[in-house]
């Protein structure tokens, strides 16, 4: 291929989403997040806000299960469908966004269970960020302005939400296993900074020296503004 990505999971306040705005702007390539939701409703037509709600979040599990019965995951459905908007297919429209960025661009993509969506690509480098609470607690404080008791509460529920919405759309995967990454790393430990660097020589080490100069080519850009996909 003629691109890499590397995606990046991350506890709640880790640090994860500023190593990988780090990365981005040290490799000169694009850091995805929230921008994969955009995507997906500019290619489905569905409202941004749909994608917004279910964003690393299950909407009630019982409901889920009925769905997953109707609809397999990986089939996108027609929107002539009832489930065209239900949480199942909003989750395969992002799938099908984040595995054509993995065939098409260089990139980092933040969470959206983008490890597994693309573990069978050669050209992914996977991170799990983590960090003591203590660590996470000053950060959240920090970015959000709230109180430690606040930020203790949107921790576990922010980290649980992201638990159950890997381990259900993975079949059953724990989110936190080592197993599923290249490399997890402690952002306490060596810095955010230093966490940024350490992904890039893992990078070089991986896919060669000389993966920094393919950025994804102009061909690949054009494959996917065909299938609406702007970035």
């Amino acid at each position: 291929m003629e691109n890499y990505v590397i995606t990046i999971a991350r506890g709640f306040g880790s640090g994860g989403k500023q190593i990988g705005l780090n990365l981005s702007k040290q490799l000169g390539i694009p850091c995805y997040e929230s921008q994969i939701l955009a995507m997906a409703s500019n290619y489905s037509g569905i409202n941004k806000d749909l994608f917004f709600q279910v964003d690393e979040k299950l909407r009630g599990y019982h409901l889920i299960k009925r769905l997953m019965r109707a609809n397999n995951i990986d089939d996108i459905v027609e929107p002539t469908e009832r489930s065209f908007i239900s949480d199942v297919n909003l989750y395969n429209i992002q799938a099908k966004i984040i595995r054509e960025l993995g065939k098409n661009q260089s990139c980092i993509i933040i969470g959206k269970c983008a490890n597994h969506l693309l573990k069978d690509y050669d050209n992914v480098v996977s991170v799990y960020i983590e960090a003591p609470r203590a660590y996470c607690v000053k950060n959240v404080t920090e970015r959000l302005g709230v109180t430690e008791d606040e930020a203790h509460k949107m921790i576990y529920q922010t980290d649980k939400y992201r638990a159950d919405y890997y381990k259900y759309y993975t079949g059953g995967e724990v989110w936190t296993n080592p197993v599923l990454y290249d490399m997890t790393l402690n952002a306490e430990r060596i810095g955010e900074s230093k966490c940024a660097e350490l992904i890039i020589q893992y990078l070089k080490i991986k896919l060669g020296d000389d993966i920094l100069a393919k950025k994804g080519t102009e061909e690949n850009a054009k494959a996917l503004r065909q299938l609406g996909i702007e970035y």
